[in-house]
């Protein structure tokens, strides 16, 4: 149990961060929104994945996780990004 929790930390913190770094612009999200929309955008990914039977092509399902990643990190810089002082 505490292996495949901090196995979906590790693999969201990486999607996460991956995601932050393709989506253009800046995110002012803090670590805790970039690993919890990487883990989001993992297990969708891979469900994804199972759904439409490419489970075992690694390479796609990274592609959908990451673009996934990248739709989570948006959403989340839109709901929860920090105001500029003006």
């Amino acid at each position: 149990m505490l292996t495949i929790l901090l196995g979906a930390v590790i693999g969201g913190a990486v999607v996460g961060g991956l995601g932050r770094l393709l989506l253009p612009g800046r995110q002012d999200i803090g670590w805790f929104a970039t690993i919890a929309a990487g883990i989001v955008a993992a297990g969708v990914g891979t469900g994804i994945a199972y759904l439409f039977g490419f489970s075992e092509k690694t390479w796609l399902v990274i592609v959908v996780q990451l673009g996934l990643a990248v739709a989570c990190v948006a959403a989340a810089t839109s709901l929860l990004g920090r105001k500029s002082r003006s």
